[in-house]
């Protein structure tokens, strides 16, 4: 309960080392200008354990509401106001101990911290567990007449409308107590692989363009895969997927029981499946789901298009693989220093006003962003808002150009947890990850439409076209390539299929060849790749990835060329938090998702952006 709130995680961009290779530096080295400033939540680990006292005095308190929801109106708003207030803190002691464990994964202190909130929010979670069900016991009438007859309890009517709509997925207050002390527990498989792939997993050396012998890992990965050097890429693909091959059954029965737990938690709570239960949360249809999917195989073709013309280009006998992340032009000056990166993205986000860019820089400016990596740091980017201080960012930032994109990315987030936390109430303030990825990602297409907008040189063209298209490809196409990967084995386990390492390479190398056609070879060593991906331990999240940037395409034309009607209706949706169902806020904001124009869009725009980057390299 209340995990996560406004927290999203992006593992799937560059996040390499700031400096050589062989010299990921110690957090000690990193000037403090750079990095975040976790004790705007707490200014000592003091005042961090006495809200933990604090939340435990909090919880013996509630135990008076219970049973007596029903008795007025003001007893049920006292309720929901001082649960409020415990969810605050506990967003507070979970925000710092766990960005804390983030920045420092081997500090046995800041696990202990973590493992400590993450049995408080259980425990939290089990003494709040009567609420729902009282309010669902009571008449609805009743309900609705307290509505109306006290003022400050309206603050709670969408909270109330939605708790009736999902009535028959709430169970007995004493079964949606048990069910409550049951979290932790449920969250053992993801505990365990963020573990296991942060902290133990170890990475052979592998070599650079410069034939340095470098210890591999996740960041360093996504800068070699990118080299230009054919041989460096294949060996660090191989080493890669080697490392987790030599975990996969461990990976795999992690993975099994995270789906396991799912499965228990959907009939428990009286859903038809695990995607149902996912979906329902946002009252998303499970047809927007799987039209995604089918909207997306209708435009394989145009995939397999770009990369045989990448396999053109590059002049590769035969493409694998670790090719697909190469660009197609050499010695483009790539390298972003983070102020000029920052400033990339503050003047491509000018269509959003000046409001935006002004509160954006306070931001900024005053530590919301942990920039650049260092040992024992998670990989990676995200954003993490916390009420009532102010949202954080999350980075690896490297100087290319995948890293301006991400900050951009990982701003919109940010944006979008201060403008809704500032307008909106606690209980509204938390916005669904279906909206939130519009936000972020609008940020990306108005950065990429700058760039190409500014950029004469053919040459570099190219090389910005290229990074579009690889943003269709790595957001759109791999990760609808994901979402079916979830769905399938989702299927599978409730079928009572097994799922075992051997199914899962299975699905995975058949999916692959589905996506990227008979141009490309399929490398034995990209089965094991559903084992690196932390996303799936949220089931059915990803494919948000992809309505997300289809719904942003839309948004950002308009914020281009509506002007001001376009941007308040814009700043307004990122006001909005979670005060209404998310397709509903789209549809205010001028898309529809119920739709699968939004993604039509954006793969016909994929296409003649395809044919534009072919006439250009015919040129060239």
């Amino acid at each position: 309960m209340y995990l996560y709130k406004n927290c999203f995680f992006q593992n799937l961009t560059p996040a390499s080392s700031i400096k050589k290779l062989h010299e990921v530096p110690l957090r000690s080295e990193i000037s403090s200008k750079d990095q975040w400033k976790l004790n705007h939540i707490y200014q000592t680990k003091d005042d961090f354990f006495k809200d933990i006292t604090e939340i435990k005095t909090l919880l013996k308190q509630m135990l008076k509401f219970k049973g007596r929801l029903d008795e007025n109106a003001h007893q049920l708003f006292d309720c929901l106001k001082n649960a409020d207030k415990i969810n605050i803190i506990l967003g507070k002691l979970y925000g710092y101990a766990r960005m804390h464990r983030d920045i420092d994964a081997k500090n046995s202190d800041y696990q202990s911290m973590t493992s400590q909130i993450e049995s408080l929010l259980s425990q939290a979670s089990s003494v709040l567990a009567f609420i729902e069900p009282e309010l669902l016991a009571m008449p609805e009438n009743k309900l609705r007449q307290m509505l109306l007859s006290k003022a400050s309890l309206r603050e709670y009517k969408f909270f109330i409308q939605d708790l009736l709509r999902l009535n028959k997925h709430v169970l007995s207050p004493l079964e949606e107590e048990l069910l409550a002390k049951t979290s932790e527990l449920l969250k053992a498989p993801n505990n365990i692989f963020s573990m296991l792939t942060n902290a133990d997993l170890k990475f052979p050396k592998t070599p650079t363009e410069s034939g340095e012998m470098v210890t591999l890992s996740e960041g360093r990965y996504n800068s070699l895969i990118r080299s230009t050097d054919r041989e460096v890429r294949e060996t660090a693909f191989k080493n890669l997927f080697d490392t987790y091959a030599a975990y996969r059954n461990t990976l795999a029965t992690t993975y099994a029981s995270c789906i396991k737990n799912k499965i228990f938690y959907t009939k428990a709570k009286n859903y038809s499946s695990t995607l149902e239960a996912a979906l329902e949360i946002d009252n998303v249809p499970t047809n927007v789901y799987t039209k995604v999917i089918d909207t997306v195989h209708k435009y394989f073709s145009k995939l397999h298009q770009y990369i045989n013309l990448k396999k053109r280009f590059l002049n590769l006998s035969e493409i694998h693989m670790y090719d697909l992340y190469v660009p197609l032009v050499e010695n483009v000056n790539s390298n972003y220093p983070y102020d000029t990166g920052l400033k990339l993205v503050v003047d491509s986000l000018k269509p959003l006003g000046e409001k935006y860019i002004n509160d954006l820089l306070q931001g900024v400016q005053n530590g919301w962003v942990d920039i650049y990596e260092n040992q024992g740091k998670r990989t990676g980017a995200y954003s993490w808002g916390i009420y009532d201080v102010h949202p954080f960012v999350l980075l690896n930032y490297d100087n290319k150009y995948g890293a301006v994109s991400t900050l951009a990315h990982e701003l919109g987030h940010a944006m979008h947890s201060y403008y809704s936390n500032e307008a909106q109430p606690y209980n509204t303030s938390s916005y669904t990850i279906f909206c939130a990825e519009v936000a972020s990602t609008t940020n990306e297409i108005l950065l990429l439409d700058y760039m190409l907008e500014n950029e004469k040189d053919p040459k570099k063209r190219i090389y910005f076209i290229n990074q579009y298209l690889e943003q269709i490809r790595t957001t759109v196409y791999r990760q609808t390539m994901f979402a079916e990967f979830e769905m399938i084995v989702h299927h599978k386990a409730e079928a009572d299929e097994s799922l075992t390492a051997d199914s899962f390479e299975k699905i995975w190398l058949d999916l692959n060849k589905s996506y990227y056609g008979n141009e490309i070879i399929i490398d034995d060593e990209i089965k094991i790749e559903w084992a690196r991906i932390p996303h799936f331990y949220r089931p059915f999240y990803v494919y948000k990835y992809v309505t997300g940037y289809a719904a942003a395409t839309t948004l950002a034309n308009n914020l281009q060329t509506q002007g001001q009607s376009a941007q308040k209706k814009y700043l307004d949706y990122l006001k909005s938090g979670g005060s209404d169902y998310s397709i509903d806020l789209l549809k205010v904001a001028g898309v529809d998702m119920t739709a699968s124009t939004p993604l039509e869009i954006t793969l016909e725009k994929f296409s003649s952006r395809l044919k534009e980057l072919e006439e250009l390299l015919i040129n060239s």
